[in-house]
């Protein structure tokens, strides 16, 4: 009793106490440090993940496959890209060798495209960004009878600049910047996409100026000929009735005039079917 009431004993018994609370709380904070280093550890040996919950080795994986896909599609578009060029080489190399001139007008109605030929034959060096009216304002139409007709070429047009239908068989009588008279068949057809939406309209301009010369030539000397034909009909018979007349006579002076009468018309005929030799000869010359 004494001992415990000792103040010295006192002590050391609190001190003791204190020291086993000390390390059981001691005990107890290192237990808890090596579960939490515990977790630690086995979060750090889990695969990192991005912001949206997915793992980074598996955002990576998808950041390559995008890549590959962009670097094909690249690809691909390049290619494309360079088929379309050699199309349009070959397009052009086409047109620029074709005899007839071919005009391209977008759905606005404006010239996109003119080969050479058409630039000739218009007598434009460049007629990109022109409208029908300017193209074709010294035109005139003509008609299936020959004659010439002062309706609107627009409104002959009207239908395949719409996309409607095809115009063919139009002939023009031209005459360029220069002042060089021409004439010109027109076929023009619309241009339609997959969607049957219109995408622009081509103009086909053939040169008909050496077949309506040919054709203008062939038809005087056919007028030409009818003509002759009247007058040597016209000659024969009077010859014919100088003939008679002086068969029948017993007048000399009036036998002598009948006979001057005849050389002359005779020599009329002559120079009548000389003239048109000549001239049948200077064309089959000239053609």
């Amino acid at each position: 009793m004494r001992l415990l009431l000792n103040p010295t004993m006192l002590r050391m018994g609190v001190l003791l106490l204190l020291g086993i609370a000390a390390f059981v709380l001691g005990a107890y904070l290192i237990r808890r440090m090596r579960k939490s280093l515990a977790a630690e550890a086995d979060l750090s040996a889990q695969p990192a993940l991005t912001p949206d919950g997915l793992p980074i080795h598996s955002y990576q994986v998808v950041i390559q496959q995008l890549k590959q896909q962009k670097h094909e599609l690249t690809a691909q578009q390049q290619a494309e890209r360079r088929k379309a060029k050699a199309s349009d080489t070959l397009s052009a190399t086409v047109l620029a060798n074709l005899s007839c001139g071919v005009l391209f007008l977008n759905a606005n109605g404006l010239v996109r495209q003119a080969n050479s030929a058409a630039r000739k034959l218009l007598g434009f060096a460049s007629p990109v960004g022109m409208r029908v009216a300017d193209l074709f304002r010294t035109a005139r139409l003509q008609a299936s009878d020959g004659r010439t007709s002062t309706e609107e070429l627009e409104h002959m047009l009207a239908p395949a600049l719409k996309g409607e239908s095809v115009v063919r068989g139009l002939v023009l009588h031209y005459v360029t910047p220069e002042g060089v008279r021409r004439v010109l068949e027109l076929t023009v057809s619309p241009v339609l996409a997959e969607d049957a939406s219109l995408m622009g309209t081509t103009f086909v301009l053939n040169d008909q100026t050496e077949i309506e010369r040919i054709r203008h030539d062939q038809q005087m000397r056919q007028e030409i000929s009818a003509e002759m034909a009247l007058g040597l009909r016209t000659s024969l018979t009077t010859i014919a009735g100088y003939a008679q007349q002086l068969a029948h006579s017993r007048d000399s002076e009036l036998a002598r005039q009948l006979a001057s009468d005849i050389a002359q018309e005779a020599a009329q005929l002559d120079r009548t079917i000389g003239s048109f030799l000549a001239g049948a000869k200077a064309a089959a010359t000239g053609s």
